[in-house]
């Protein structure tokens, strides 16, 4: 009999905190790309329990689960509980695409006084509050590797990355927040 191995967060252990600022990863979440056209997106927004956003760079969150549009058919569906994603929308005889992308994407969580800073070092989008809001997302870049960047505070974010770019992203992060520090 074969045993499978766990699969091993590709940031465990990764933890930096220093000067108000956190970064860590974020615990294990079910994710979904989700494409379809208006017309499907009701069906889509009642069988996953929030409304799927339809306005660049906003996002819609209920408890635990947020879809954060990505275009004008695409999301990024987050469920922090780890729900069956595409077996609800497998339920939705509407058009649409979904696919796991769990094992695809990791996040790392930045927040404190200095995390819009910390991110602005990498990223060449304006973070600011004025111009990107709590519940703001958008995919952008974080040095070279490919993000989606959602402020889920006044001084918090989630940077989700594909797990391959993981630790290239936590350790740009990392050194910004030293190099703001002083």
């Amino acid at each position: 009999m074969v045993e499978i191995a766990a699969r091993i967060h590709p940031l465990e252990g990764r933890v930096f905190g220093a000067g108000g600022v956190d970064i860590r990863p974020a615990p294990p979440a079910a994710r979904i790309s989700l494409r379809a056209p208006a017309s499907s997106r009701a069906a889509l927004s009642e069988c996953l329990g929030l409304k799927l956003p339809d306005r660049p760079k906003t996002s819609s969150a209920d408890r635990a689960r947020h879809a954060l549009w990505l275009g004008p058919d695409e999301w990024l569906v987050i469920d922090e509980n780890q729900g069956d994603l595409v077996g609800a929308c497998g339920r939705v005889s509407a058009r649409h695409a979904a696919v796991d992308i769990s094992h695809r994407n990791t996040a790392i969580l930045v927040s404190g006084d200095g995390a819009e800073d910390i991110l602005s070092a990498g990223c060449p989008q304006d973070l600011s509050l004025a111009v990107f809001p709590i519940g703001a997302c958008s995919r952008t870049v974080l040095g070279k590797a490919e993000v989606v960047v959602y402020r889920t505070g006044g001084d918090a974010f989630r940077v989700e990355v594909w797990r391959s770019f993981a630790d290239y992203a936590f350790t740009l992060l990392r050194e910004a927040a030293r190099d703001l520090q002083g």
